[in-house]
């Protein structure tokens, strides 16, 4: 019985650490919040956080080695403007898994291609997906590895790209909207 009241206060304990941890963050964080607010208020040209800047670097990083696989991969002589790239609604792989249960496995028999997709109107003005080929290359099981993981790199960075400007779109609504000063942004 003593050994169980032992466990329990043991357990007790770390669970008033863990607690008492949180509660610190949680401090410095509304600090760190506060104080950006603060100078917002005061100058909000100058108010950028160090997760704003963070937020840019990688951005920016992200962009630059994009661009080279753009390059390196040939995409551009499909999509000549290295800009409109990124005005494609989506990018997908074909010949190759991006899904988690088959994340780089290349299928047997298949074709290895980018694919961009937009969404034109039909006929009868009807938006339907239009499926773009960016690049080719080739059969699954004449792929070389380091050739494919670039090929996958490309596609996972591109998406990334367009999440940035996706944040950035909802970013700039959110600023047209009057926001209390308690809020995260």
């Amino acid at each position: 019985m003593s050994s169980s009241l032992d466990k329990l206060k043991a357990l007790t304990s770390r669970l008033e650490d863990k607690i008492e941890e949180k509660e610190k963050k949680s401090s410095v964080v509304s600090t760190e919040h506060k104080e950006v607010q603060k100078t917002k208020k005061k100058s909000p040209e100058k108010a950028v956080s160090k997760a704003d800047e963070n937020y840019d670097n990688i951005r920016e990083h992200n962009i630059v080695r994009v661009k080279e696989l753009y390059e390196k991969l040939k995409i551009f002589e499909k999509s000549p403007d290295f800009d409109k790239v990124f005005m494609y609604k989506a990018m997908n792989l074909s010949g190759i898994g991006l899904k988690e249960d088959d994340f780089g496995e290349v299928r047997e028999g298949k074709y290895i291609q980018v694919i961009a997709i937009t969404y034109e109107p039909d006929k009868h003005g009807k938006k339907k997906a239009k499926n773009i080929s960016l690049g080719y290359f080739g059969k699954a099981e004449t792929l070389e590895n380091k050739l494919k993981n670039e090929i996958i790199e490309f596609v996972l960075r591109w998406r990334y790209e367009k999440a940035f400007q996706n944040v950035e779109h909802y970013k700039d609504l959110i600023a047209r909207v009057e926001v209390p000063s308690d809020t995260l942004f």
